[in-house]
């Protein structure tokens, strides 16, 4: 039996976790990401305005994910642990460095990542969005326009003003094998994450909404439940999340995961201490919408990658329920 071609869209953690729950059933699922590519904050934000290079943290985490070794060990490694004390590497860590550097060293950065995917056994290919360099930007509901990801992400405005809308700057072209790995999915993932900072920035470069319509695939949103209350002044209901991404796609998703965890104590706890509030769970205003509601939340807070998996064996993989 061949596997489904199944591509994961996003960035940051939210990516990284869907990666690693598909990675887990590579026996049916032949796995890529298309990875959004306009971060501009922290390690990444400063790598990149120095050596005029793409933001590397997403990549990373995404190609980190796919491997056969321990992600979490490999992320604590390459991606958690910051130099400090180090002079100018203070605040930068071991993978982004080699990405970068790599980069530069082949003269295409697009080598460096596949020589990190050969170096950690990757099982599938993550591709980023577009190659050209591109910042988000949005307009929020009083027309004020917000530039650059590391100011939406970590808003310094009312954070009563919600955002209107999003594009790209330069809108950038998709790149290439993303472009193919999208036409040729039999399923898309939209990943958990922020809403605009790492799903709909994903989608904005010229060509990938294009790519969507032209495939075939099957469109998924998992969703994971919860949002940074400090973080983009985007969607806090279910209905409105699936709206939002829905604007910026071809056609309606096919359906929305959602983690309907009844939070513990503990969990409650750890939403406090990192910032999360459960969206709201309309479901009178959600009508239309395909949503299974499932528990995919580990005892700590954090979305479970195993949990997820076996989830989306079930729903695209044995059982099969968006043929």
């Amino acid at each position: 039996m061949s596997k489904k071609r199944v591509v994961a869209i996003g960035g940051g953690n939210g990516s990284a976790i869907a990666l690693e729950a598909l990675k887990q059933h590579r026996d049916i699922f032949g796995i890529s990401a298309v990875i959004s590519m306009s971060d501009s904050g922290g390690s990444s934000g400063r790598l990149r305005q120095e050596f005029n290079t793409l933001p590397p943290g997403d990549i990373l985490r995404a190609i980190l994910s796919l491997s056969l070794y321990d992600y979490r060990v490999l992320r604590k490694i390459f991606y958690n642990n910051r130099f400090s004390g180090a002079g100018k590497l203070a605040g930068h860590n071991l993978g982004n460095l080699v990405l970068t550097l790599a980069g530069k060293y082949a003269e295409d950065f697009m080598s460096a990542a596949r020589a990190l995917e050969e170096s950690v056994e990757a099982v599938g290919h993550v591709y980023p969005a577009t190659l050209e360099q591109t910042d988000l930007c949005v307009e929020l509901e009083n027309g004020q326009i917000i530039k650059t990801e590391v100011l939406i992400d970590k808003p310094n405005y009312d954070w009563s003003l919600k955002i209107k809308k999003a594009w790209l700057k330069p809108a950038g072209k998709v790149y290439s094998e993303a472009r193919e790995a999208l036409v040729g999915a039999d399923y898309i993932i939209f990943s958990p994450g922020s809403i605009y900072t790492s799903i709909i920035a994903a989608i904005l470069p010229a060509g990938v909404k294009e790519s969507i319509a032209q495939s075939k695939a099957k469109l998924l949103f998992a969703m994971g439940n919860a949002y940074i209350k400090n973080g983009e002044t985007g969607p806090t209901t279910v209905s409105d999340a699936i709206r939002t991404l829905e604007k910026y796609l071809p056609r309606k998703l096919d359906l929305t995961l959602l983690s309907n965890t009844k939070l513990s104590d503990a969990q409650k706890a750890v939403n406090e201490k990192r910032g999360w509030e459960v969206f709201t769970d309309d479901e009178e205003n959600q009508a239309g919408m395909n949503i299974i509601r499932m528990d995919y939340r580990k005892e700590d807070g954090c979305l479970c990658s195993d949990k997820l998996g076996k989830i989306l064996r079930e729903v695209i993989g044995d059982k099969n329920k968006l043929r």
